[in-house]
């Protein structure tokens, strides 16, 4: 995803995992990650229903990295008491998502669950190939809606579909060269 223009911008923790460039719906944050460090942290879901979609007015992407390379991203993250003496089975074994590039670099990724992430409100982004919902229709000023869970599928909830009626966007440019589409996502947080 590629962030052309922004009106507002939130740190976020998702509370399952999502594609960046969904649109996402803000919910409660029960993440307790070292003692409760983002716990004032709101929360981001994919729409489960078409009254969560009409509510999907914001666009996620994962929070810009400063970390040396590479990265180790532990799956599943353990609670902070690893050893605890000889009545556990070891915990140190875990699989790990090795990052060579800063995750906010890459495309079409997914944010895993648990991570702070940022959520854009207003603003102009552009899709890649595969994080939209591909339609003829998709001409500048056409509409676009969030798809939820519900209605689609979850392998589409949070994409971008056509409208044509009232939406949360409207097209800017589809690049039929490049397949991506251009949106403006309207700022009513």
């Amino acid at each position: 995803m590629e962030v052309r223009k922004y009106q507002d911008i939130m740190g976020v923790v998702t509370t399952q995992a999502i594609y960046e460039g969904r649109l996402v719906v803000l919910c409660d944050s029960d993440e307790t990650h070292d003692f409760g460090s983002q716990e004032d942290l709101p929360g981001v879901k994919l729409p489960a229903d078409s009254s969560d979609a009409a509510e999907a007015k914001y666009i996620i992407a994962f929070a810009a990295d400063n970390r040396s390379l590479p990265i180790y991203q532990a799956t599943p993250s353990f609670s902070y008491a690893l050893r605890q003496g000889f009545d556990q089975d070891a915990n140190v074994p875990f699989s790990a998502t090795v990052y060579l590039t800063h995750p906010n670099d890459l495309v079409g990724i997914q944010i895993p669950s648990g991570v702070p992430a940022l959520a854009y409100a207003g603003g102009v982004f552009t899709l890649p190939s595969g994080s939209f919902t591909y339609s003829a229709s998709l001409v500048p000023g056409a509409f676009l809606v969030a798809q939820n869970t519900s209605d689609h599928g979850s392998s589409l909830a949070g994409v971008p579909a056509y409208s044509a009626t009232a939406g949360i966007g409207k097209v800017v440019q589809y690049n039929s060269t490049d397949n991506e589409l251009t949106f403006r996502l309207f700022d009513d947080s």
